[in-house]
C-alpha cells in the first residue's frame, strides 16, 4: 500500500503538470465586483507606494494626507513606502505581481500600469466605480468633500484611459518648459518670442556656441558652454514627431516611429551636437546646473521641474560661488508651427491594485479619491511647477491668490515655479499624451534612444549618413524589442483578460513528458500488482 500510495501522489502531480500545457501562469484573482455597502465595523491596512526626491516638504503632505484621511475612517491604517525615483517603484510592482504581494495604492506612470495589467485581474478597472452612486467619486457614502468625475480635466483624465478601460486617476500634472537665459538672448543681439520655434532656437544656440581666440566661449567668457540641453529626449522624439505629424505608434502599439521625418530629426540633431550647440541630460548631466552657472541659454525639463531652474532657484544644485546672476523666462517647448502648438502632458497617477478581499479593494479606492481633494492636491502643486488634476482645485480661490504672488519671495513664490505652473494652465488644450500599451514603455525609451545613440556617435567622429541610420533603426528596435510588440495594446476586458496560451510547440512538449511519465508510473504499478500476485 505504501508504494501504491507513492504512485498515486505521482499521478496527480503529473496530472497537475499537464494541465499547464493549456496556460501558464495562476489564474490569478476574481474580478473585483463593488460591495453593497463598506464595512466600518472592521480594520483595513493599507499599503501605498510613492515617490518622493528626498523632498521634505512633500513627504510631510503625503503624511498629513494619510492622518487627516484616517481621523476621517479610523478603520483604515495606511502605511506610506517612498521610494526615490519610478523606476524602482515600477520593478518592485513587476516583481510583486508574480508573488501577490502588490501595494493597495501606487503612484505611477500609464506606461507602466499597461505593463502591471499583464498580471490577470491585477489592476482594477475604476470605470464603475468613478461613477457609483454611494462610492464613486463624489458618492453620497464618501465621508469628504471628494471632487466628482466631471471635475477632472479631461486630458489629464484621458492618459488613465487604457486598453478601453480607466486604470488610474491622475494626480498632478505636469509639461516640458523651456527655461531661458533672457540676458544671454539679447546680449547676441535677439529679441525673446513668446512662443519660440525650433529654427528660432537652433539659431541663437548656434551664435551661442563660438568661440574666441583664447579658446573661451564669447558669450560669458568661461570654457564651457552648451547653449540647448534637453532633459528628457524621449519627450524631445515624442513631441517634435507630432508637431510634423508624423508616425510615433498608434493606440493598440503599431510601432511607426522608424520613418523619413525621424531620421530628419536625428540629422538636425547631429548637427548642431557637431558644432557643440546642443547636448543632453544623459550626456552632460542636468540642465539647471549648466543654465544657472551661466553655461547654458536654454535648458528643457519638467514644468515640475521649475524650482531648480534660475539664479535664485531654491534647490539650486551649485555653489553659490559658481551662480551668475541672470534674467529667467520660461516659454512652452519650441515649435514646428507656432500657430498650432502641441506639448506633451505628463505626470505621475494613481492605480487600485486587487486583493481578494473587496473590501479592503474599497478602503483603498477610498483613500485614492482622498489624494484628490483640494487640500491635497492644492499643497502638492505648491511644492513644485505640478498643477492639480481638478477643476475644482484650479478655481479654489486659495490656489488662485497663491497664483497670484508669484515674485513675493524665492522659495514659496518663487517667479519661476509659478510662471511654470502657468505656462501649463494656459495651453492644457494645446497638449496631448502619448499612446499607453504594453510595451509603450519600451518604446518610449527607444524614442530617446535614438537621439543619444546618435548625439554619442557624432562626438566620436562617426560617420553619419544612411547606413548609420539603418543600423541604428535595426539595433534599437532589437535593443527594446520593438518588433515583438505589434498589436500589444488591445487589451481586452480586465473580467475576461487570461495570461493566454503557451506556443504549440511548448504544449506537444509538456504533453509528450507528461504522457511518457503517465506510462512509466502505469508499468510501475502494473509490475508491483503482478509481484502481489506471485507471491
Amino acid at each position: 500500500m505504501k508504494h501504491l500510495r507513492t504512485y498515486t501522489c505521482l499521478l496527480l502531480v503529473l496530472a497537475s503538470l499537464l494541465g499547464l500545457a493549456g496556460c501558464h501562469g495562476s489564474r490569478g484573482l476574481d474580478a473585483f465586483q463593488i460591495p453593497e455597502e463598506f464595512d466600518t465595523s472592521r480594520p483595513y491596512e493599507i499599503t501605498f507606494w510613492a515617490k518622493n526626491d528626498t523632498n521634505k516638504t512633500q513627504s510631510n503632505i503625503y503624511e498629513k494626507a494619510i492622518k487627516d484621511f484616517e481621523s476621517i475612517y479610523p478603520n483604515i491604517h495606511v502605511n506610506l513606502r517612498l521610494y526615490t525615483d519610478y523606476g524602482k517603484i515600477y520593478n518592485d510592482v513587476i516583481t510583486n505581481i508574480s508573488t501577490g504581494t502588490t501595494p493597495n495604492v501606487c503612484i505611477t506612470y500609464p506606461d507602466h500600469i499597461a505593463t502591471y495589467m499583464t498580471g490577470t485581474n491585477s489592476v482594477v478597472p475604476l470605470d464603475e466605480l468613478l461613477v457609483n452612486p454611494k462610492y464613486g467619486l463624489g458618492g453620497s457614502e464618501v465621508a469628504f468633500d471628494a471632487p466628482v468625475k466631471a471635475e477632472i480635466i479631461p486630458q489629464f483624465l484621458k492618459e488613465c484611459f487604457i486598453g478601453g478601460h480607466y486604470y488610474a486617476l491622475p494626480y498632478m500634472r505636469s509639461t516640458e518648459a523651456c527655461y531661458i537665459n533672457k540676458t544671454y538672448v539679447e546680449s547676441l543681439g535677439y529679441t525673446l518670442p513668446e512662443q519660440l520655434t525650433w529654427d528660432f532656437i537652433w539659431e541663437v544656440s548656434e551664435a551661442a556656441a563660438k568661440k574666441g581666440a583664447d579658446g573661451n566661449y564669447l558669450l560669458n567668457g568661461q570654457p564651457v558652454m552648451i547653449p540647448f540641453i534637453y532633459k528628457s529626449t524621449d519627450n524631445m522624439m515624442i513631441q517634435l514627431l507630432r508637431q510634423a505629424g508624423a508616425g510615433y505608434s498608434t493606440d493598440t502599439g503599431d510601432i511607426q516611429i522608424f520613418n523619413d521625418t525621424t531620421r530628419g530629426i536625428l540629422e538636425t540633431v547631429a548637427s548642431h551636437v557637431k558644432t557643440g550647440a546642443f547636448s543632453t541630460f544623459k550626456i552632460s548631466s542636468y540642465p539647471a546646473n549648466f543654465l544657472n552657472a551661466g553655461q547654458c541659454v536654454f535648458a528643457i525639463d519638467s514644468t515640475a521641474g521649475a524650482t531648480w531652474m534660475g539664479t535664485n532657484a531654491p534647490l539650486s544644485d551649485i555653489s553659490g560661488d559658481k551662480l551668475v546672476e541672470f534674467e529667467t523666462e520660461v516659454r512652452p517647448i519650441p515649435q514646428l508651427d507656432p500657430n498650432h502648438p502641441q506639448m506633451i502632458s505628463q505626470g505621475p497617477s494613481v492605480c487600485v491594485f486587487n486583493k481578494s478581499d473587496p473590501q479592503e479593494v474599497l478602503a483603498s479606492w477610498l483613500f485614492v479619491q482622498y489624494l484628490l481633494t483640494n487640500d491635497v492636491q492644492i499643497a502638492y502643486s505648491q511644492t513644485e511647477g505640478y498643477i492639480p488634476v481638478t477643476a475644482k482645485a484650479h478655481s479654489d480661490a486659495g490656489y488662485q491668490e497663491y497664483l497670484s504672488r508669484a515674485g513675493e519671495d524665492n522659495g514659496f513664490y518663487y517667479d519661476v515655479k509659478l510662471k511654470a505652473s502657468k505656462l501649463l494652465l494656459d495651453n492644457m488644450e494645446n497638449t496631448f499624451v502619448a499612446p499607453v500599451f504594453n510595451g509603450s514603455a519600451s518604446l518610449r525609451d527607444a524614442a530617446g534612444q535614438l537621439i543619444e545613440n546618435t548625439a554619442k556617435s557624432v562626438r566620436r567622429n562617426e560617420q553619419i549618413d544612411d547606413a548609420y541610420f539603418d543600423t541604428l533603426y535595426e539595433n534599437i528596435s532589437s535593443l527594446y524589442r520593438l518588433d515583438q510588440i505589434g498589436n500589444q495594446g488591445a487589451f481586452s476586458s480586465a473580467k475576461e483578460k487570461d495570461l493566454g496560451k503557451l506556443p504549440t510547440t511548448s504544449v506537444i512538449l509538456l504533453s509528450s513528458l507528461g504522457a511518457a511519465w503517465l506510462c512509466i508510473v502505469a508499468y510501475a504499478v502494473f509490475k508491483r500488482f503482478q509481484e502481489k500476485k506471485s507471491r
